[in-house]
């Protein structure tokens, strides 16, 4: 079986909630997802206009003498989507520069490598705010609570509270580490 873009995934999922466009589908994607899958217009639209000649997807009828093309699943959509979530996932070995030039830190003076392990655990903390702002507002969004997605929606915020906990924590151990070891 052929490898399949992931891309075309996440965008039958956006569509199978409501007809959007792919401007929409970005926003979407900025907005709920980005904490663990991105997405930009250079990926959204050529998998959009794939996705129509797949006929997994239309254009919307609503969508004729609007400026934007608004899409909707088809049914062959929906059904390839459904058999995708029941598939057991792949893997994917973690890409990581940060993991990669921390490999090869003993080629550059232990400061600079301590200032960028710095600079990391900003950016994880400030990411642990956000989300856990995320977390609070939807937490106490009475209309999402009432929402079927709601369980499945708060799991990926949950996992991206967690892992910026333990990125902050791993953060401070490699500090420490590094400032011990002569």
């Amino acid at each position: 079986m052929a490898i399949k873009n992931k891309t075309r995934y996440a965008i039958l999922g956006v569509i199978s909630m409501k007809p959007c466009s792919g401007y929409d589908i970005k926003k979407f994607c900025d907005k709920t997802i980005s904490h663990f899958w991105n997405e930009n217009f250079g990926h959204i639209y050529p998998v959009l206009s794939q996705l129509e000649k797949e006929g997994l997807i239309n254009l919307s009828d609503s969508s004729e003498g609007c400026k934007r093309k608004i899409y909707e699943i088809t049914d062959k959509g929906r059904k390839e989507f459904c058999e995708w979530l029941m598939q057991p996932f792949e893997p994917q070995p973690p890409r990581s520069e940060l993991l990669l030039k921390l490999s090869f830190g003993n080629y550059i003076p232990k400061e600079n490598v301590i200032e960028m392990m710095k600079e990391v655990k900003k950016i994880h903390e400030s990411k642990l705010k956000e989300y856990k702002q995320m977390e609070e507002s939807f937490l106490n969004d009475e209309n999402a609570k009432k929402h079927p997605q709601y369980a499945y929606w708060l799991a990926p915020l949950r996992y991206g509270i967690v892992a910026s906990e333990a990125a902050l924590k791993w953060c401070e151990e490699t500090i420490e580490n590094i400032i011990r070891h002569e």
